[in-house]
């Protein structure tokens, strides 16, 4: 069974670039990775653009020879979420609802943006239906086992769970993934990986299917801050100067926030415990670490008592699909879109009003530090099986969503890292940043990354 033998997406790009591998053994190493009858594969790819992906991974081997690769990280391979349009496949997005939707007639705008870079599309990813729970399960198409002691099959997370897995399992470099809510940092912190996500107006939605017009964001999961910095860039502008990556410069002394407000309550033993040992070892390394409390987080869930922005927004979208296809909806998300009829016109005008105002509050709190910190969920992976207990299903969703939803209700740009000792239970640290400080963020995020490998 072969690995990918880089530790990371730009270190395979160096090797692209030294003549030590070739784009075509990459994609080899991942469609073996995908085949392995003993893997995730069948579970985490709905679709898989195997010949699609030779050949175009022979093309820019041969544009690499010539001297005319588009970027760096021209040959490649990533993953894409299937709520992102590929032209010529049915975009799915998990479900059976849009089984006979008409194929796509070009890609998304992130997705173009990559594949002009010359970045590989292995396939399409399995995720939670529309996007529509931080759990990951899908009763369509199968979930994918988290890799931490997968004997014991538990969640990996969504709503991007096979983007997750994706990464985890060495099928792909990168995993292209939507965050409403957490959709990519929860399975990156459960599965111990990086998962960003950006400012909201960062990169365009523009042939995505829509959760929340109002929360949606584009984002990425990697192994390091680099692998996510690499693709957003390429997401973001097309292009990938790789000067200008975040090395974790350790020149500066940071000064992080500890929110505490909310987001400490109904920690299991395992992640409090990790977060401590991670404070611990911060503040040895001399990062100056203060502990605030915001309390206008205590209103976010008043101010989303009737199923907030995604409940009336999914169901504006859904709702020429509702009439013939409801029988066909994961009754656990159908449940979700429904929650938008709890919402009038003047209760949706005064849900925007509520987060206008929290966002300046809430600003004018955490400007005081160079960016806050928090673990990103307050639980380990809990076991497929306990899924099946309705009640332990929304509890668990809800735990799960509680911190990461706190950035995008604010229009904050955030960033997992896996803060747990190698060989334990996967455990997130949230680093969230301000509305549009996206760069500064990833710097920080890679001088935390590096203290907590030293």
């Amino acid at each position: 069974m072969t690995f990918f033998p880089y530790p990371s997406l730009l270190a395979a790009a160096q090797a692209l670039a030294d003549g030590r591998t070739t784009a075509r053994a990459l994609v080899e190493q991942a469609l073996e990775r995908i085949n392995d009858p003993q893997g995730e594969g069948a579970r985490v790819f709905m679709t898989v653009h195997a010949d699609a992906a030779r050949r175009q991974a022979d093309i820019m081997d041969t544009l690499r020879q010539q001297g005319r690769a588009p970027t760096i990280a021209a040959g490649l391979p990533v993953s894409v979420k299937d709520l992102f349009d590929e032209a010529g496949c049915v975009s799915r997005a998990g479900s059976l609802v849009l089984e006979n939707a008409a194929p796509a007639s070009m890609d998304a705008s992130a997705i173009r943006n990559i594949k002009q870079a010359g970045m590989l599309s292995m396939g399409r990813t399995t995720m939670t239906e529309f996007a529509f729970s931080g759990v990951g399960i899908n009763p369509h198409f199968g979930t994918p086992a988290n890799p931490w002691r997968r004997q014991e099959q538990r969640i990996p997370g969504g709503s991007s769970s096979g983007a997750a897995i994706s990464v985890s399992d060495s099928m792909a470099l990168a995993g292209i993934g939507s965050d409403t809510g957490g959709s990519c940092r929860i399975p990156a912190a459960l599965t111990g990986l990086v998962g960003f996500k950006p400012t909201a107006g960062r990169i365009s939605t523009q042939g995505t299917i829509p959760l929340s017009s109002t929360l949606d964001s584009v984002g990425s999961i990697g192994r390091t801050v680099r692998c996510c910095w690499a693709v957003d860039s390429l997401m973001a502008t097309g292009t990938l100067h790789v000067q200008d990556a975040p090395y974790g410069r350790t020149g500066s002394t940071l000064r992080l926030g500890i929110l505490s407000t909310m987001v400490m309550d109904g920690m299991d033993q395992t992640v409090a415990q990790t977060w401590e040992h991670c404070l611990s070892r911060l503040a040895a390394k001399g990062v100056a670490l203060e502990t605030f409390s915001c309390p206008p987080l205590l209103d976010i869930p008043t101010a989303n008592s009737k199923g907030g922005f995604p409940a009336a927004e999914a169901l504006a979208w859904h709702t020429p699909l509702l009439a013939e296809h409801a029988q066909t909806y994961d009754p656990f998300v159908l449940q979700r879109i429904l929650r938008g009829h709890e919402q009038t016109a003047v209760d949706y005008i005064t849900l925007l009003q509520a987060r206008a105002r929290l966002i300046r509050q809430a600003a004018d709190i955490m400007v005081h530090y160079d960016a806050v910190i928090l673990p990103t969920v307050p639980v380990i992976a809990p076991k497929i099986s306990d899924m099946d207990d309705n009640a332990q299903y929304v509890a668990t969703n809800m735990l799960l969503l509680r911190n990461t939803a706190i950035a995008n209700f604010l229009d904050l740009c955030a960033i997992s890292l896996p803060c747990h000792k190698p060989g334990d239970a996967p455990v997130g640290l949230m680093v969230m940043g301000q509305n549009g400080q996206d760069s500064r963020l990833f710097e920080i995020a890679a001088q935390l990354e590096h203290l907590l490998a030293e």
